[in-house]
C-alpha cells in the first residue's frame, strides 16, 4: 500500500494509542488534518498553539499516556514552545509535532523557515526534524518512547512539508516502552531501616505513580513535591519543619534543587539518598513518625476557620470545596496568589497545578483536557483574573467540544503576586504597573456561549456556583475577592 507521509504520521499516532490530538490549523500541517480522517484521529482544535501544548500536558499528567499537540511551523511552533517549559518541569509525557519548511528549500529563505528543533531542544527531552516519510513511523515510535521512558517529559518532532507529501510504502509500526527495574537498592534499604525519622520525597512524575502504596507498605512518609513554592508549598502545611527533623531522606525522581533550597532545607547531618525508582514491601518505619508528619502536612492556621461570609480567598474556597466532595472530582489550580490559596485550601482525588515551572495561565486548557479525559468527572479550575486573560479564548474551545468544566475566577483587579512583592520590597507609595480592571469575566464567558456569572458579594457565591455546576455547560463564576498575599504558615 502506498501512503503519503501525512498518512504514515496519522496512522502511527493512532496505532500508538493516541485518542485526541490537540491542534491549531496552519499551512504546514493541513495534510495531517486530511490524513486524520482516515486514521480516525480526533482533532481538538484550539485557539492558540500554547493552549494545545498545555492540553497535551494535562492529558499526560492525568492519564499517563503522552498527550499529542500538533501545530504549524514558524510562528505557530514558536507560540507552542513556550508551553513546553511547564511540561518539562512537571515531568509530563507529551509529543509536540510541528509542521516545518520543506527540506529542499532550507537555507534558501523558505516560508516560515526556522531552526525549530534547535528552538525546542532546551525545553524537551529530545528534539529533532524528520528526514523522510518512510522514517516517520520510527520517528513517532521514538518520540513515544522518549516521552515515557525514565523520567517522563515532552518531546518535539518537526515534520517538513515535503516529508508529509511524499508517497511511500506503508511501514510497520511498533512502539514498546522499556520497563525500568524498580528493585530496591540494598544500600538504600539498609539506610532506611536504620533511620529513626526517614522521609521519601518524590518528584512530580513519581508522585503520580502510586506513592501512597509505597508509604503504606513501608510506613515511611512519602511527600510529593510539585509546587514552585517548594518547602513553602501552601498545600503541604509545615513541610519546612518536617524536613528539618528528618535524619534520612530518599529523593525519588527528585533533585535537591531550588524547591529544596539546594539541600539546605534539611538538617545538618541528614543523610540524603537518591534514586529514580524504588519499591519495598517491608515495614521500615514506626507509625508514630508518619502520624507526626501527616499532621504537620495537613496543618492549616486555626484563624482561617474564623474567616466566614467574606470575599477572602479562604471563604471562597470553602464554598468551592463542596463541589469537590465527589470520588471523581478533579481540581485544577493555576499560579498566582489566588491559585496558592486554592492549593492550600482545596482537596480533590486528583489535581493538576501550574507545577515547578511557576508559570501561570494554563488553567483553562488544563481543565478542558481533564474534562475530555474524564467526561463524567466534576472538573473545577481555580485561577486569578490575570491568569484568565492568557487563554480566555479557550472557553470557545470548551463550548465547541461541550466540555462542562467549572472555572472560578478570583478577581482582585491586579497582578496581585507582583503587587504584593512591590508592597513588601518598595512600599505602597511605589506599587504601580500591576493594576487591572474589575472586568466581568462571567459576562465574557456568556458571550462565548458558556454559562457565566459575576459575583460581587459573598452571599451570591454559593447560588452562583450551584447554577454553574447544574448548567451542563462550560461555566465561569467570576467573584470579586480581597487583595491579599498568598498564604504563609
Amino acid at each position: 500500500m502506498k501512503l503519503r507521509g501525512a498518512d504514515v504520521l496519522a496512522r502511527s499516532l493512532a496505532a500508538a494509542g493516541t485518542r485526541h490530538v490537540f491542534t491549531l490549523s496552519g499551512n504546514h500541517v493541513m495534510p495531517v488534518f486530511d490524513a486524520a480522517l482516515d486514521a480516525k484521529l480526533s482533532l481538538i482544535h484550539v485557539r492558540h498553539e500554547a493552549a494545545a501544548v498545555h492540553m497535551a500536558d494535562a492529558w499526560g499528567r492525568l492519564t499517563g499516556e503522552p498527550g499529542v499537540a500538533l501545530v504549524t511551523g514558524g510562528p505557530g511552533h514558536a507560540n507552542a514552545v513556550s508551553a513546553l517549559y511547564t511540561a518539562l518541569a512537571a515531568e509530563s509525557p507529551l509529543i509536540l509535532i510541528s509542521g516545518h519548511a520543506p527540506l529542499d528549500e532550507l537555507g534558501k529563505g523558505a516560508f516560515q523557515e526556522m531552526r525549530q528543533a534547535d528552538v525546542a531542544a532546551p525545553l524537551a527531552k529530545a528534539s529533532w526534524t524528520a528526514r523522510s516519510a518512510q522514517g516517520l513511523a520510527a520517528d513517532v515510535a521514538r518520540a513515544w518512547r522518549e516521552a515515557c521512558a525514565g523520567r517522563p517529559g515532552p518531546v518535539h518532532l518537526s515534520v517538513p512539508n515535503d516529508v508529509l507529501d511524499a508517497i511511500v510504502d506503508a511501514p510497520a509500526f511498533d512502539v514498546e516502552v522499556e520497563k525500568a527495574s524498580i528493585e530496591p537498592s540494598p544500600e538504600i534499604l539498609q539506610a532506611l531501616r536504620l533511620a529513626k525519622r526517614p522521609l521519601v520525597i518524590a518528584g512530580p512524575a513519581r508522585m503520580r505513580a502510586g506513592m501512597r502504596a509505597l508509604e503504606e507498605a513501608t510506613g515511611i512518609p512519602v511527600i510529593g513535591m510539585e509546587s514552585p513554592r517548594g518547602v513553602n508549598d501552601p498545600s503541604l502545611g509545615r513541610l519546612a519543619e518536617v524536613l528539618k527533623q528528618a535524619d534520612t531522606v530518599l529523593l525519588l525522581g527528585k533533585r535537591a534543587d531550588f524547591t529544596l533550597q539546594f539541600g539546605k532545607a534539611f538538617a545538618e547531618g541528614c543523610r540524603v539518598l537518591s534514586a529514580e525508582r524504588f519499591s519495598a514491601t517491608e515495614q521500615l518505619c514506626a507509625g508514630g513518625w508518619r502520624d507526626e508528619v501527616r499532621a504537620a502536612l495537613t496543618y492549616r492556621p486555626p484563624e482561617w476557620q474564623e474567616i466566614t461570609s467574606t470575599n477572602h480567598p479562604v471563604a471562597v474556597c470553602r464554598e468551592v470545596q463542596r463541589l469537590l466532595e465527589r470520588p471523581d472530582a478533579i481540581l485544577v489550580c493555576d499560579g498566582g496568589e489566588f491559585g496558592q490559596w486554592a492549593q492550600a485550601c482545596l482537596g480533590a482525588p486528583r489535581r493538576v497545578i501550574n507545577g515547578p515551572a511557576g508559570s501561570i495561565g494554563a488553567a483553562l486548557p488544563f481543565a478542558a483536557a481533564a474534562q475530555l479525559a474524564f467526561p463524567q468527572s466534576r472538573v473545577v479550575a481555580m485561577l486569578g483574573d490575570g491568569t484568565f486573560g492568557f487563554h480566555m479564548a479557550e472557553i470557545d474551545t470548551a463550548v465547541r467540544y461541550r466540555l462542562p468544566y467549572l472555572a472560578v475566577v478570583g478577581n482582585d483587579a491586579a497582578w496581585n503576586a507582583e503587587y504584593q512583592i512591590q508592597l513588601r520590597t518598595y512600599g505602597a507609595a511605589r506599587a504601580h504597573g500591576c493594576e487591572l480592571l474589575p472586568t466581568r469575566y462571567g459576562a465574557v464567558a456568556s458571550a462565548m456561549g458558556a454559562h457565566g456569572e459575576d459575583v460581587a458579594g459573598f452571599e451570591g457565591l454559593a447560588p452562583a456556583l450551584a447554577r454553574a455546576a447544574a448548567s451542563g455547560k462550560p461555566a465561569c463564576v467570576n467573584v470579586m475577592i480581597e487583595r491579599v498575599a498568598a498564604p504563609k504558615y
